[in-house]
């Protein structure tokens, strides 16, 4: 059956232990250690969110990531964009899902991968001030490297293309000294590998006039949040006063309300890609010092998958892709794996709305 859109969704790869984040959260710290321990910071505040079908999974095993990418299969979901963190110098984190995805080539379920450029901070535990690993950009020869390794997915059957080219996201390409030489640089690799070319893209967070071609990129997709400014609505006044008594920044939003925020309100001359947010609450993370986008429903996030597909509509169908942000960021809400309160209902409006 023909698709109105390409359904790609981000996957962060942070279910299973590491080595960083035992040594400063305590062993065996994960994201599920946040989501386990949430609690409710205010009437009707939906928390914790504990997953349904798939359970607390731990992403060494095969048999969880099958789990996933048949049920993302099953509701129209084209691929996973696994968050790829290469810290310089050869650093990687979290590799270990993504790594093991591709030597054994299970599951067979499209993937492409987003360059998460960032240092690793405490942001897991509330406190993203505290550096644990630094993103650093040694030099071209680190870009090489880099290249090297991204080549091994490149080539690859399952990766995802656009125009026959590997599709590549960078999630801070301003980041990146001398980016438009950088880009210049892996698109030469790129074609002396025997490959089209790469599709490179990259994110702009909350400016709307940024242009991906003056960084040397085809396209760019914008992810947009309202600001964390300690608005908090007046129908949570004990709230509103802890809040203002300890000094923090809880911010909390109508998601219906918030609906026309997320996405372009007017065209621009590049290729712009919509993502669409099933929902957002960090408070697992960030405590009082959370964002939270409340109320949101399998129903409001019809009308948002809707907007964005009429946004894409009248492209080629190569180029009608949808990011989903996210698969499974359950620590920040944005989620559409099932859960003991929506079940499979985010993912019901993924697959109705894409088959038309």
């Amino acid at each position: 059956m023909k698709k109105r859109a390409r359904v790609i969704a981000y996957y962060l790869p942070q279910f299973h232990p590491i080595p960083e984040n035992d040594k400063q959260w305590g062993e065996g710290f994960t994201e599920w250690t946040n989501v386990a321990k949430a609690k409710p910071l205010f009437h009707s505040h939906y928390q914790p969110h504990i997953p349904a079908d798939l359970g607390f999974y731990d992403l060494r095993l095969p048999e969880a990531r099958a789990a996933q990418a048949e049920l993302a299969s099953q509701y129209g979901i084209e691929g996973f964009c696994y968050y790829h963190y290469w810290m310089g110098g050869g650093q990687r984190l979290i590799e270990r899902p993504f790594d093991e995805v591709l030597q054994s080539g299970e599951p067979n379920l499209p993937f492409c991968l987003c360059w998460a450029n960032h240092s690793w901070t405490g942001i897991w535990f509330g406190a993203p001030d505290q550096v644990i690993a630094e993103q650093t950009y040694p030099g071209m020869d680190d870009h090489a490297a880099h290249f090297q390794y991204l080549l091994k997915a490149f080539t690859d059957e399952r990766y995802i293309t656009v125009d026959g080219k590997p599709l590549f996201l960078i999630w801070k390409p301003d980041s990146i000294p001398d980016i438009n030489h950088v880009m210049d640089f892996w698109r030469e690799l790129a074609i002396k590998a025997g490959l089209k070319g790469l599709y490179l893209i990259g994110i702009s967070h909350f400016a709307p006039s940024w242009d991906p071609r003056e960084r040397g990129l085809d396209a760019c997709m914008m992810q947009k949040l309202p600001p964390k400014n300690g608005s908090i609505p007046w129908q949570y006044p004990l709230t509103r006063l802890k809040v203002r008594l300890e000094k923090k920044s809880l911010s909390i939003y109508s998601y219906e309300e918030i609906l026309d925020l997320l996405l372009r309100k007017k065209p621009v001359d590049f290729m712009d890609y919509p993502c669409v947010l099933p929902n957002w609450d960090n408070t697992p993370r960030s405590g009082l010092n959370g964002l939270v986008l409340h109320g949101s429903t399998p129903d409001l996030f019809r009308t948002h998958m809707r907007k964005a597909i009429d946004q894409v509509a009248s492209r080629s169908e190569e180029h009608r892709i949808i990011f989903l942000k996210a698969w499974n960021e359950w620590a920040e809400g944005n989620y559409v794996e099932p859960d003991l309160k929506f079940g499979h209902g985010y993912l019901e409006v993924i697959r109705d709305e894409i088959q038309g």
